[in-house]
């Protein structure tokens, strides 16, 4: 699988505690093997994001990305809930 990561992900990355960091590149392994694994919680966004789909990071932090095709996908933001706004 590969993951394209846009300008405003890797802004809001560099901007976690290092703590989230850590959490999210555990994460992204476990998405990578298997981006509907039941510990990530996917889930499909709604209303004007519904083109776009989220997985939890740790606690309220959450990654929302986009699936391109079965190979592609791009990780959109990643931060609280705000990232839905």
């Amino acid at each position: 699988m590969i993951i394209r990561v846009s300008s405003k992900f890797k802004r809001a990355y560099k901007k976690l505690p290092h703590s989230v960091r850590i959490k999210a590149k555990e994460q992204e392994a476990i998405f990578r093997a298997n981006p509907f694994d039941k510990r990530l919680q996917t889930h499909k966004l709604h209303g004007k994001l519904k083109e776009y789909w989220a997985f939890t990071v740790v606690g309220q932090y959450r990654i929302m990305f986009a699936f391109c095709d079965m190979e592609i996908v791009d990780f959109i933001n990643i931060g609280t809930h705000d990232v839905y706004r």
